[in-house]
């Protein structure tokens, strides 16, 4: 079971008797399909409907849910949070020095800790251990890695936070909306991006037949551009695309390059979208 200390990560607390109401109206997921030791993605949207913040949430105990994102943008999610609180009976805290963890491929993990919650965002087994200490046998760089083939993104690495919108990084494929919950920030630009089908950028993952280039790395196909690359792990990496124009390369068999090295793009397997049947408009 390798499991890797995540020392980037921050912990934001909220609790209190209106903590989940308060969120279930700001969040787009919906905490009333959350289940015990469980950890669903979500974000908070701007209200033109692009990510400010994404994270895991897990329950934490009676009226009380557990926030994980990034160390560097916890101060400002709380900033955020607390701007949104208004009269809501509920506390918010950033904890000092968390302790994350994350170990994958073992179902022995689920029983480890109270504060083991599995991570939904897998098909695999892979599971969050907070404020235990657990002997690491593996890296981050081996967890990114693992996370990469899975074809999951996170802000930083994959995409600039106000910079997506969340169908385009697949958080409509996770669970991280909540289509039928009703009103949350951002909620009726995405409502119509799925009603409509026109989400057009998606991750895909990407496979080279040598090691990719930087992150952030321009993919493009006779001469135009389709995307760009995220994280990146040797010859695999993860890019968020414009699979119209994915799709009409493909077709025409024309190769599509990351910088000069060649690519092939795949949808997650667990994925449920596909290409588009015919090529889009060259509009953005």
């Amino acid at each position: 079971m390798p499991t890797a200390i995540l020392a980037d990560r921050a912990i934001i607390d909220v609790s209190g008797p209106d903590a989940e109401h308060f969120l279930q109206n700001i969040l787009t997921l919906d905490l009333d399909a959350l289940g015990q030791r469980e950890a669903r993605p979500g974000a908070l949207l701007a209200p033109q409907g692009k990510i400010m913040f994404d994270f895991l949430v897990s329950r934490s105990g009676e009226d009380a849910l557990r926030l994980e994102c990034r160390a560097d943008i916890a101060d400002d999610f709380v900033r955020r949070l607390t701007l949104y609180r208004l009269r809501a009976k509920a506390d918010i805290a950033k904890q000092d020095q968390p302790l994350v963890a994350v170990s994958w491929q073992d179902d022995s993990a689920a029983s480890q800790s109270d504060s083991t919650v599995r991570d939904s965002r897998f098909q695999a087994p892979v599971f969050r251990h907070y404020g235990a200490v657990l002997e690491a046998g593996a890296t981050e760089a081996d967890w990114h890695a693992y996370r990469i083939a899975s074809g999951v993104a996170e802000s930083g690495p994959d995409y600039a936070l106000a910079d997506a919108f969340p169908h385009d990084v697949l958080l409509d494929q996770m669970g991280g909306i909540g289509f039928k919950k009703g009103c949350f920030i951002g909620q009726e630009v995405v409502s119509r991006m799925q009603h409509r089908g026109t989400a057009r950028r998606r991750v895909l993952l990407v496979s080279a037949d040598s090691a990719l280039p930087a992150p952030g790395t321009e993919l493009s196909s006779g001469g135009k551009l389709v995307g760009t690359l995220g994280s990146v792990s040797g010859r695999h990496g993860l890019a968020i695309v414009r699979i119209d124009r994915v799709k009409a390369a493909l077709d025409a068999g024309v190769e599509i390059t990351a910088g000069d090295v060649a690519v092939a793009p795949a949808i997650p397997g667990w994925a449920s979208f596909t290409y588009p049947e015919a090529a889009g408009a060259e509009d953005a």
